[in-house]
């Protein structure tokens, strides 16, 4: 077995688990968050194991045996080395500390041109701010009307079925989009029996991460006001399905969906300081700050990739 075939594999199996332990918090945090009080985390992790094998294998389908559902276009097929291995490689180290960075820019970066990555980074910058505003103006409506704790029994089970048919849905929009960073290591059209051997692996990875309640990374989600709350999250998981189709359908080219998420939240935690009296800003401000932190944290670490890997590696060019 050839060398790069080996590293393949290894940097398959690294992305993968560190993709769902770091990014799977940003669609099933909430789900999560709401739902471990009411079912045991085997049936949460088998709903969604359903919905994962669903969508990557409709991908496989109806993209020509592609699971990343064409957004690889702009990067071509590499043979893998041990450089493209270690990007999430250190993805894996930051997901251990609860850092919530992008994978999109850690492991992409080992293998797309600065010219993709540009455009990357544009698209995720303007991903974070339509995220923000579109939270901030929602809750700041929603907020003065949204009394959880005052709820009629009735409709607590009403918003908790809403809040499992839109995850589920929120579940099939993010796969659609980072998948890539996991398929990246693999050729383009997949085999049946390596679909086979990706299925496995993912759903093996995503029932460790049920196993483990989310991990450290969950705190991104449980610190936030209300997360735990079915209506809460059906109504997080709504905005954020919105926007990610919106972006998906807007062009190939991939995005953070890290970033996306925490404008989300970002706008969120603003909106309702700003309408609740005993949660202000100053308790706010924190918050919004460390997951900032973090974020370009994630970005810096993408970048110095980048360049080790096309100015001391390769520097002739890949």
């Amino acid at each position: 077995m050839e060398i790069s075939i080996i590293w393949m594999y290894i940097g398959f199996l690294l992305a993968a688990y560190s993709v769902i332990a770091n990014d799977s918090v940003q669609t099933l945090g909430t789900f999560l968050a709401s739902n471990k009080a009411h079912f045991s985390w085997y049936t949460l992790w088998i709903a969604a194991s359903i919905m994962m094998v669903f969508t990557i294998s409709y991908g496989w389908v109806n993209y020509n045996g592609d699971i990343a559902y064409g957004r690889l276009t702009r990067i071509p097929f590499q043979e893998v080395q041990w450089y493209h291995a270690a990007a999430p490689a250190v993805l894996l180290l930051l997901t251990r500390k609860g850092v919530p960075v992008s994978t999109t820019f850690l492991v992409l970066s080992a293998f797309a041109s600065f010219t993709v990555l540009e455009k990357m980074l544009m698209k995720s910058i303007v991903g974070y701010g339509a995220a923000a505003l579109s939270a901030y103006l929602i809750w700041v409506i929603l907020e003065r009307y949204i009394n959880e704790k005052k709820d009629h029994p009735e409709h607590v089970k009403f918003w908790r079925v809403g809040q499992w048919v839109t995850s589920g849905w929120l579940w099939f929009a993010w796969l659609q989009h980072d998948m890539a960073n996991i398929a990246v290591f693999l050729p383009r059209q997949l085999a049946l029996s390596d679909l086979m051997m990706v299925l496995f692996s993912t759903v093996a990875i995503l029932g460790y991460v049920f196993y483990t309640g989310g991990g450290r990374i969950q705190e991104v989600v449980i610190n936030k006001h209300g997360t735990r709350f079915a209506r809460s999250s059906t109504i997080i998981n709504l905005v954020y399905a919105f926007i990610l189709y919106f972006f998906k359908e807007l062009n190939d080219l991939p995005m953070s969906t890290t970033w996306v998420f925490v404008g989300l939240l970002t706008g969120r935690e603003l909106a309702i300081s700003s309408v609740i009296e005993d949660y202000r800003f100053k308790y706010v401000f924190p918050i919004i700050a460390k997951d900032f932190g973090k974020m370009m944290f994630g970005l810096g670490a993408s970048v110095a990739i980048v360049l080790i890997i096309h100015q001391v590696i390769l520097p002739n060019g890949l």
